[in-house]
């Protein structure tokens, strides 16, 4: 489902290099779930984003669903994720002007679906907040708000979901209760799941933990 190889990202810093990942590769079958963790700094998020086409490499290749998207210009790397991937980020990036049904609803208005409303009605129904569909993000929690960009990331049915510190804004008991959603949500549509996390609880609950450490892997174990 997912395949690296030898990525490396360096970034101009006050006029000098700074290689924030150093030769990455692994592969990752489908369904699996998997774990990124390390020390801040270490390079997970940035990872994170060119496993899921946000960035690119400056080295390097990242292959989704047999789709190498290196090579691809913008808005066709765009039309990868949305057909593909999922992305829970750790500030929600929900739009604060529109309700939190509207806000599921982005993904395929953007590709050109306007008839999934029942199906963003039932994912939030799912998560929880069927009774919320026409807050905005301002009117709700911080784990209300999450469980939105939970059902967003999932009303395009991914293959593949990357969270990024999914539990990291949240109280314990918001957390627990985001963390067995992210994870039935996986059981049911067999989706592949790879997670960013300083919680070494939630990682464990993977079945595979990638450990990076100045931004190169420092131990790929299965659980």
């Amino acid at each position: 489902m997912l395949k690296v190889e030898r990525l490396t990202k360096t970034y101009r810093a006050a006029g000098h290099p700074l290689t924030v990942l150093r030769d990455v590769s692994f592969d990752i079958a489908a369904g699996a779930t998997v774990a990124v963790v390390g020390p801040s700094g270490s390079g997970k998020t940035t990872l994170l984003g060119l496993c899921a086409g946000l960035d690119r490499p400056t080295q390097g290749a990242v292959t989704i669903a047999g789709v190498a998207i290196g090579g691809l210009d913008e808005d066709a790397r765009a039309l990868v994720r949305n057909a593909q991937v999922g992305f829970v980020f750790q500030n929600f990036q929900l739009i604060p002007t529109l309700t939190a049904l509207e806000n599921v609803l982005v993904p395929v208005e953007l590709g050109g679906d306007s008839t999934r409303e029942p199906e963003a009605r039932e994912l939030l129904a799912r998560v929880g907040l069927g009774e919320r569909c026409d807050h905005y993000p301002v009117q709700l929690s911080g784990g209300e708000q999450q469980r939105v960009a939970l059902a967003r990331a999932f009303i395009n049915r991914p293959k593949i979901l990357f969270c990024d510190e999914p539990t990291g804004n949240l109280d314990a008991e918001t957390a627990a209760a985001m963390v067995e959603l992210i994870f039935g949500l996986n059981r049911e549509r067999g989706t592949t799941l790879v997670l960013v996390t300083h919680d070494l609880d939630l990682a464990r609950r993977c079945q595979r933990i990638i450990r990076l450490k100045g931004g190169a892997v420092s131990s790929d174990e299965l659980v």
